[in-house]
């Protein structure tokens, strides 16, 4: 299927009606909690395969983070992306498309600026990264002459993990497994450096290459990508994300949401349904197997739908500590359960600005700006309660999607600016209970330090772009308050599980659930991190579960 374009943005809530009404069936092969990425791939992979898929979901929109939202003013419409605001490899034969066309989707993908797709800002200095690294490599070296030897070692460590990667990623799609010889030869012939960093943060990685404060600002960039202070991010994980955008930085033409309105489509296309505005209260548990699901009551009485296998796509703690009974999780998973470290957690101001960005020398790029080359000062004070925000990240849809209409009412454009943020409900005035409740969004404390928030957002970019925010007409900022309301995410994060060397590759979660019959799919489990995660965790998920199942439907 390929994605039908117009020159409008799609409505975010266009099939909401539908989905909020849609009767909820007495039983089903497979029962998925969650719409996020995760769980929309692997509901159109099993219904693809014939099988009876049901989709459950508490919010009013499908694509979990990956959304967008739509406010309509008396100027026109506003939609904004809530957590895709790009992604790499999207060339034709990159991970994200496979992934899509395995289920019969085909995107339009927009590369962002080759020569500068993310843009690190720091007190004196704005650095452009390349979607090429031996062009980073050089690029580097000519800004810290002094520092080529360790320059030269990280990037050394770059294209080891990337060869390494794409081995793997080689054997998997040939439906092999390498064995113990052939991987200890790659590693051998390609990777003598990795094992010294297969356990190691970036911090670790970094001092072996260089104490320049200013070069190891800019070799954290992307931080906020995975929202662990460098004492605690693992060094594969951010080697293996920077290598994801060395092979380019896109954004979907359409907007983020399109991606998960085409499975969407796959999924209601081969007879599967989406439940929207149904949150599942609990996994139902007989003699020790998951058999099924239950939706909360709200406005309709509970109801509960059996089911030969269920995935959770839901945030894996909210899974563990309230979805399954505490008597049926195997004491292997507490344990588990009480080491769990959530990422970080985010605030976004969403921004209208009247006028021509591009005048204002924004383009098809992020920014990510620090006010100090201390990041891991930054992250210690976020963790402290710091609310003004020390950094911040800057993007443009209507700048990255230019002939796309929709994004804004004509002769606006949209900013998106985000900043890591306090987690704890406390630094916000508020408690756990009134997050679960909603009753947060009267809090006055709570409403004054979302305002100063935003306020330190828009600072943030008029000191990058002189002028722009006298120009701001339509301004709209959500909290970790905000995303634990809309996705039940622990903590308030979209990134899912910390991105720390103890839950990294193999430590994290597989597709197979603490019981029999459940399963786990989403940016926590070990498919890893961020979109192309979650998509391929669906992917795992499915094939799991139809083995499970077996061939027939």
């Amino acid at each position: 299927m390929s994605a039908t374009y117009t020159s409008q943005i799609a409505e975010p809530t266009a099939a909401t009606r539908a989905r909020v009404t849609n009767e909820v069936p007495d039983s089903v092969d497979v029962a998925i909690i969650g719409a996020g990425l995760g769980g929309l791939m692997t509901a159109a992979r099993l219904a693809k395969q014939g099988r009876q898929v049901a989709v459950f979901d508490g919010h009013y929109v499908a694509g979990g983070c990956a959304t967008m939202f739509a406010r309509h003013t008396r100027n026109g419409t506003y939609r904004f992306d809530i957590g895709l605001h790009y992604v790499g490899d999207c060339g034709p034969d990159g991970t994200i498309p496979r992934l899509l066309r395995d289920v019969g989707i085909e995107l339009d993908w927009i590369e962002m600026s080759p020569d500068g797709f993310d843009v690190a800002v720091l007190p004196g200095l704005r650095f452009p990264i390349p979607s090429n690294r031996d062009v980073y490599r050089d690029r580097l070296v000519e800004l810290f002459p002094r520092e080529t030897r360790g320059i030269d070692r990280y990037v050394r460590v770059l294209k080891e993990v990337n060869h390494i990667a794409e081995f793997m990623e080689a054997q998997k799609d040939a439906g092999k497994k390498a064995g113990p010889l052939n991987f200890l030869w790659n590693i051998a012939a390609h990777g003598r450096l990795l094992p010294r960093y297969q356990s190691a943060t970036v911090a670790d990685l970094l001092d072996d290459c260089t104490q320049d404060p200013m070069l190891r600002a800019v070799l954290l960039t992307q931080t906020g990508d995975y929202g662990v202070p460098p004492s605690r991010a693992s060094a594969l994980l951010h080697c293996g994300l920077a290598n994801h955008y060395f092979k380019g930085a896109y954004y979907p033409r359409g907007g983020g949401q399109v991606i998960a309105d085409q499975l969407c489509e796959v999924i209601e296309g081969h007879g599967g349904t989406i439940h929207l505005r149904r949150p599942i209260d609990r996994i139902l548990v007989e003699k020790g197997q998951a058999v099924g699901v239950q939706t909360a009551p709200r406005r309709q009485d509970p109801k509960p739908v059996r089911a030969k296998a269920v995935v959770s796509n839901a945030d894996l703690i909210h899974t563990l500590d309230d979805l399954l009974p505490r008597e049926s999780v195997p004491q292997d998973w507490q344990a588990r359960r009480a080491k769990l470290e959530m990422g970080g957690a985010i605030f976004i101001t969403c921004l209208g600005i009247e006028g021509d960005l591009a005048a204002h020398g924004m383009g098809a790029h992020n920014e990510w700006c620090f006010d100090s080359p201390d990041v891991e000062g930054i992250y210690t004070d976020i963790a402290g309660g710091r609310i003004d925000p020390r950094c911040a990240y800057i993007t443009s849809a209507s700048l990255k999607d230019p002939h796309t209409g929709g994004h804004a009412p004509p002769g606006v454009q949209t900013v998106e600016v985000m900043t890591i943020v306090p987690a704890k409900p406390e630094h916000w005035g508020i408690t756990e209970a009134q997050v679960q409740d909603g009753s947060y969004r009267k809090v006055p404390e709570y409403l004054e330090k979302k305002r100063v928030v935003e306020d330190g957002c828009i600072r943030w970019l008029d000191e990058q772009h002189p002028g722009l925010a006298e120009k701001v007409v339509f301004r709209e900022s959500a909290t970790p308050a905000t995303q634990t309301r809309y996705t039940r995410a622990a903590g308030g994060t979209g990134y899912g599980l910390a991105a720390t060397p103890e839950q990294f590759m193999d430590k994290r979660p597989g597709s197979r659930g603490p019981i029999p019959g459940l399963y786990l799919a989403g940016a926590s489990t070990r498919s890893g991190h961020g979109i192309v995660g979650a998509l391929s965790s669906g992917k795992v998920a499915a094939h799991r579960v139809g083995t499970a199942l077996g061939s027939e439907p």
